[in-house]
């Protein structure tokens, strides 16, 4: 989700809620600790240099019970952080902590939002042998008549 999605489903919300990737609704006493712009700049296993940029929020449970993160409050904070996203339109990522601080998308839910799990991946397939996925057929579709020959590409084999 980019930021301008965030910025529109938020002025259709009441409250500003976040469901976890395993269904459970984060209690709504979190606080949201940081929102920053996130870059990495690296060199993938294919020897490609890469940078990637992203606005993040950390998203943080306390034992203040009575803590709730307004609809108002989180516009706040969004326009005090513009400046250091320099007022681009970038993709959203959430920081939260289960058993270790982990990194999600994020996604508009009838409720307010919805972590999505990402995951790693090898960028450079083609330079470091991971064969490349196989072509997946439906048998149902190659034809049932015998062919009297058999060619590449005909599909009798």
């Amino acid at each position: 989700m980019k930021l301008s999605e965030l910025k529109n489903h938020l002025t259709q919300l009441t409250e500003v809620n976040f469901l976890l990737p395993n269904g459970e609704m984060l209690p709504k006493h979190y606080h949201i600790t940081e929102a920053g712009l996130t870059t990495k700049h690296y060199i993938d296993c294919g020897g490609t240099i890469r940078k990637e940029e992203v606005i993040s929020f950390q998203l943080w449970v306390a034992d203040d019970f009575d803590h709730r993160l307004s609809v108002k409050k989180l516009s706040n904070i969004i326009q005090l952080a513009e400046p250091i996203w320099n007022n681009r339109d970038l993709e959203v990522e959430v920081e939260y902590q289960s058993e270790s601080i982990s990194r999600h998308g994020l996604e508009i839910n009838d409720s307010g939002f919805k972590l999505i799990n990402k995951f790693t991946d090898c960028l450079a397939k083609d330079k470091c042998g991971v064969p490349t996925e196989k072509i997946k057929i439906n048998w149902r579709e190659v034809s049932s008549t015998p062919s009297t020959s058999c060619t590449p590409g005909s599909g009798c084999c």
